[in-house]
């Protein structure tokens, strides 16, 4: 059996050992799915099975860093960040900027030099560090377009399908060696 059948079969398993705790802790919290498509350009939007994830992770705050009225984890942001807060959301992207080097975010940052919050990463990069790292932990999927499917703008970037270059004569004649 392949190593990606495997991976999947094995991921599989693990979210049927530990559907039924999820169901019992986190039930009716947070979407079924999420539709990640703010950064979506290149690629099309990611279909986020969240009830899936909320079976493997061992709490909202493992993904969600201050989730509604829970206590932040790192001692920095539980600095400013009481338990009991409210946030107003615990989406990524109600936190991490989708334009971190845009004028307007890097001007907020010059305004308040004591913000802790400078070398936060902006959302791909948030998404990216929280999801492969626990993807290559746990054995996810690890390749870009495991997740995320490559649309026309995408293809023409990267000159690959309708738009890839015709063979040349040198890379026919390749195989015939």
């Amino acid at each position: 059996m392949g190593g990606r059948k495997k991976t999947l079969l094995g991921m599989a398993a693990l979210m049927l050992l530990t559907a039924p705790l999820a169901a019992q802790s986190w039930a009716g919290e947070g979407p079924g799915t999420v539709e990640l498509g703010s950064l979506a350009n290149y690629y099309s939007a990611v279909t986020f099975d969240h009830a899936m994830h909320t079976g493997v992770a061992a709490s909202c705050a493992e993904c969600h860093h201050h989730t509604t009225g829970a206590a932040p984890i790192d001692p920095n942001c539980a600095r400013c960040h009481k338990a009991g807060d409210k946030t107003s959301g615990v989406a990524c992207k109600d936190c991490h900027s989708d334009k971190p080097f845009s004028a307007e975010y890097l001007k907020k940052l010059e305004e308040n030099p004591q913000l802790y919050h400078r070398g936060k990463p902006g959302l791909k990069g948030a998404y990216h560090r929280k999801c492969l790292g626990c993807h290559t932990t746990m054995g996810g999927p690890t390749g870009c377009q495991d997740c995320h499917t490559r649309n026309d703008k995408g293809d023409a970037l990267f000159h690959s399908g309708k738009y890839a270059p015709p063979p040349t004569a040198a890379t026919k004649h390749e195989g015939e060696h």
